[in-house]
């Protein structure tokens, strides 16, 4: 079939075909072209001349060579593509996969300390953007609320700030890269002397800065306000204002939740291996409109009703800023 077309003797440009060329795909064109051409020439044969059907043969050859290298070019640039995005589906599986192994470990842990959690229609991924305060009673806390909320939420994340001496713990500082918190370095080590590894957990932009940036992607900011662990069953630390000057200067709403205790006496301290309750709020949308630079009043203002409604959810009470507290 294709001597046939060299039969009158014309010199026929050279086409240089991709090595690639030789797929499956790439053959059953070059046939079909082929038989489309030939079909053509034998007809063309039938109506003229011997030098009327070469030129006719030299342009339909040409119409096939080029519809022919279209064709491989639809076949391989889908195919460069679909290599890459499988290796990425690839990994992005794995990586659910190592996510999923992580969160129904930590889930049967959580399941034996969380005993039951109210209001989750206000923290679905459905609600995003917002963000969610809440007290902080143990360090466990910073580990198995975040794992949980992940599972009733379908896998989507709330980006918790964490303090960057988790990180120090080799499985907590796994839970945390796949978590993918805000590491704030405020704090010094504790030990001391593992001050020297802080340069590798700081960021050049701000907490406040990177917090604004999850908010303004659409994704939601968990915080916990009080800054530290306060093993205090019945008083809230005054807290730090960072969520409500995000809240404010963001407009995105505030959602509240209370961590309780069940079974602890009030007045002790609260151990580290009670069972809890997690009480969550319905979001309260920031008063003042969106500003670059939110005042210090509103500020204020805004961070006490934040507090107060931690403190009715949690069964804590909260007395107050103090003069000169740091915004």
């Amino acid at each position: 079939m294709v001597a046939s077309y060299c039969d009158s003797g014309i010199a026929l440009p050279e086409k240089r075909w991709s090595p690639v060329a030789t797929t499956p795909f790439a053959f059953t064109a070059l046939l079909s072209e082929l038989h489309r051409a030939e079909a053509w020439l034998g007809h063309m044969c039938e109506r003229g001349s011997v030098e009327r059907v070469a030129k006719r043969r030299l342009k339909a050859t040409h119409h096939a060579s080029s519809r022919l290298h279209a064709a491989c070019r639809r076949e391989l640039r889908p195919a460069a593509m679909v290599g890459a995005s499988a290796e990425r589906d690839c990994r992005m599986r794995t990586a659910r996969a190592c996510d999923r192994l992580m969160l129904r470990a930590l889930a049967l842990l959580s399941s034996r300390q969380i005993a039951a959690i109210r209001g989750l229609q206000h923290v679905r991924a459905a609600s995003d953007p917002f963000i969610l305060v809440a007290n902080h009673s143990s360090r466990r806390e910073s580990v198995l609320v975040p794992a949980i909320l992940f599972l009733h939420r379908g896998g989507r994340r709330i980006h918790f700030l964490a303090d960057w001496n988790f990180k120090l713990i080799p499985g907590v500082a796994l839970v945390y890269a796949r978590g993918q918190v805000v590491t704030v370095t405020r704090k010094p080590a504790k030990p001391r002397f593992f001050n020297v590894l802080k340069p590798l957990y700081s960021h050049p932009q701000s907490t406040l800065e990177r917090a604004r940036a999850h908010l303004v992607a659409g994704r939601s900011l968990g915080i916990f306000p009080e800054g530290q662990v306060n093993r205090d069953a019945d008083h809230l630390l005054r807290g730090r204002r960072g969520a409500a000057r995000l809240s404010l200067e963001t407009g995105i709403p505030v959602v509240p939740m209370g961590i309780r205790f069940l079974g602890g006496a009030p007045g002790p301290p609260v151990l580290g291996n009670c069972v809890t309750q997690l009480e969550i709020g319905a979001p309260s949308v920031p008063p003042a409109p969106v500003q670059a630079r939110a005042p210090i009043t509103a500020v204020s203002d805004w961070h006490a009703v934040i507090m107060t409604a931690i403190a009715q959810l949690s069964g804590k009470a909260w007395t107050g800023p103090k003069l000169g507290d740091r915004p």
